[in-house]
């Protein structure tokens, strides 16, 4: 499946939401949680969400392919947040309204400083000069992964240490439906793209790839695993097919208009726990087929994978390399 909308700012949910004074399922420390009414939301009815297509939502952490440099480069997610007297301040609006709205941001004195090569996101509004914050309260924004900054480590494991290219999992051939494939794709091919980082050392690892000695992570085109037979967007029809349904050990859904507007739900909208029990992804047979870096001596992740290229695996998760 080709790759479709690309995520440059916060996706609204597919239904109204209202906030519950119990504490998240989602965040740890945050006391309320936000959950989905069984209204659908205008903006998704606006964007024609009944003839979108509907697609996997993937669980890690976003980057995004642009120039850096005059070169493809690829970019990690870094929300610019508030400084702790501004968040302490929001905090208690929110609190007390039940609701983000109606809060006053001081751009230049609320945030905290951010990395000078920092962009913020394309769909960013801006005022006055300045990127506007969202209902969040951040600022949805991309930072130049570099060799050198081991908080982006996870990320730079990814890319070929010797050309332009990056480890990408996709959907397979032809003859197996359910078949993934491990690829080396030049960054221009992903240029102005967003991909998912997922693997061993991202959100809990919910798919259950490599171990603390063999860390494995890999990059997911968003919109590249689309859903056959999606439910009906219906509040009890899409929570049933995520408790019962033959694809619904997923994070969620994200349904790209043809607009480009994205839309999305996830487990916790709806009160479903999330990892809960095997995730699909995790669980489907793999291909390798990564060639061109494979070097003895080198014990990077795109060298472990070139040393396993043409190899097939039952499931996902089962993929290791020999020490």
């Amino acid at each position: 499946m080709r790759s479709l909308g690309s995520v440059q700012h916060k996706i609204p949910c597919v239904f109204l939401t209202e906030v519950k004074e119990e504490p998240s399922r989602k965040r740890d420390c945050q006391q309320f949680q936000v959950v989905a009414t069984e209204t659908l939301n205008p903006v998704a009815l606006e964007a024609d969400i009944h003839g979108a297509v509907a697609t996997e939502k993937i669980d890690g952490t976003c980057c995004y392919v642009t120039l850096y440099n005059g070169r493809p480069h690829l970019w990690a997610r870094l929300d610019r947040r508030p400084n702790k007297q501004a968040e302490k301040r929001f905090k208690k609006h929110q609190h007390q309204h039940r609701s983000c709205r109606g809060f006053s941001w001081d751009v230049e004195e609320d945030f905290k400083i951010v990395p000078e090569a920092w962009i913020p996101a394309l769909r960013v509004q801006h005022l006055n000069g300045h990127p506007v914050p969202d209902e969040h309260g951040h600022i949805p924004g991309w930072v130049p992964v570099q060799k050198d900054n081991k908080q982006y480590c996870w990320h730079g494991s990814v890319l070929d240490p010797e050309g332009g290219a990056v480890l990408v999992l996709r959907p397979g051939g032809d003859e197996d439906e359910e078949e993934l494939e491990v690829s080396a794709v030049p960054l221009a091919d992903q240029m102005e793209r967003t991909l998912e980082l997922i693997g061993t050392n991202v959100n809990g690892n919910p798919y259950g790839l490599g171990s603390k000695k063999q860390p494995l992570h890999l990059l997911v085109s968003h919109g590249s695993f689309g859903v056959r037979n999606p439910p009906l967007v219906d509040f009890h029809q899409i929570s049933s097919w995520l408790r019962e349904g033959p694809g619904g050990r997923v994070e969620g859904l994200v349904w790209h208009c043809s607009d480009g507007t994205l839309i999305k739900v996830h487990r916790h909208h709806l009160g479903l726990r999330w990892p809960d029990g095997g995730a699909s992804l995790g669980e489907r047979p793999v291909v390798v087929r990564v060639v061109g870096g494979e070097n003895a001596d080198r014990k990077d992740l795109f060298s472990s994978f070139c040393r396993l290229n043409g190899q097939r695996f039952s499931r996902l998760q089962d993929v290791h390399f020999d020490s």
